[in-house]
């Protein structure tokens, strides 16, 4: 079986040998073998394991997270990429969602014509942040946090909502990962993964101390639309992600 040079990995995966350089020394890549000049030579094999931290790297994930990921000794390269795909999809409609839009805005702005609230929102998909507003109101419109998180919010145009989302999808797609692969939710690298939830919260809405995440974690088994959010990315997502939280408020 052939065996490659570094310069023709970089030019198979479109990247540079400084990065190849890089992930070897993380420990995320590192050459089958070496010839007998010190040469790093890869298998296919190699190439394998360099698809799948390349498409990682595409849904988002930071660098030491795909370490942490790939490097589990429990890691399943197949169930991986079905995983993988089934992101990449759902990404992908989106992105054409997304265009569809931009193509309708840009043709009303020549008619002179407007685009009415749905319309403007769809780019969200499923995701509104108008959705539950009347619900959040009546059940915490009293409390500290909702009035905080309705100043914060009322200033949010799509660009910060979509970022947002984009922020969230990342930590939900570390946690599908994590999950797929066998890893317990009091996982260090789980725990991680809500911690990074309830700084996000506490970025973009309100402040967050652990109790309050743990009171976000039941509701997302507990009301069906939450825990839909994430059982639809991975069945089974909601309660995991319950119990990292669960797991990171025992820490704190």
């Amino acid at each position: 079986m052939r065996d490659y040079s570094i310069g023709e990995v970089a030019r198979l995966a479109h990247v540079s040998v400084r990065t190849l350089h890089h992930y070897d020394a993380m420990g995320l890549l590192s050459p089958a073998s070496r010839s007998e000049a010190g040469y790093r030579r890869y298998s296919a094999e190699d190439l394998g394991r360099l698809q799948q931290v390349l498409l990682y790297r595409e849904l988002g994930l930071p660098l030491k997270e795909i370490a942490r990921v790939m490097g589990d000794p429990s890691f399943d390269s197949r169930q991986a990429l079905v995983c993988q795909r089934d992101q990449l999809v759902d990404r992908a409609d989106r992105l054409l969602t997304m265009v569809e839009l931009i193509d309708r805005t840009l043709a009303t702005e020549r008619e002179g014509s407007t685009m009415d609230d749905d319309e403007l929102f769809e780019v969200f998909g499923d995701f509104d942040p108008r959705e539950h507003e009347d619900e959040a109101r009546e059940r915490w419109g009293d409390t500290d946090a909702y009035k905080e998180s309705a100043r914060r919010t009322a200033r949010y145009g799509k660009d910060e909502w979509r970022t947002i989302k984009e922020e969230g999808d990342r930590i939900t797609a570390g946690m599908a990962a994590l999950m797929l692969q066998g890893a317990p939710p009091d996982d260090p690298r789980a725990v991680d993964l809500a911690e990074a939830h309830r700084a996000m919260i506490s970025r973009w809405f309100y402040p967050c101390s652990p109790q309050m995440h743990a009171g976000l974690a039941q509701m997302y088994v507990a009301d069906p639309r939450f825990r839909a959010n994430y059982d639809d990315v991975a069945p089974g997502l909601a309660q995991y992600a319950h119990d990292a939280i669960v797991a990171s408020v025992k820490g704190a």
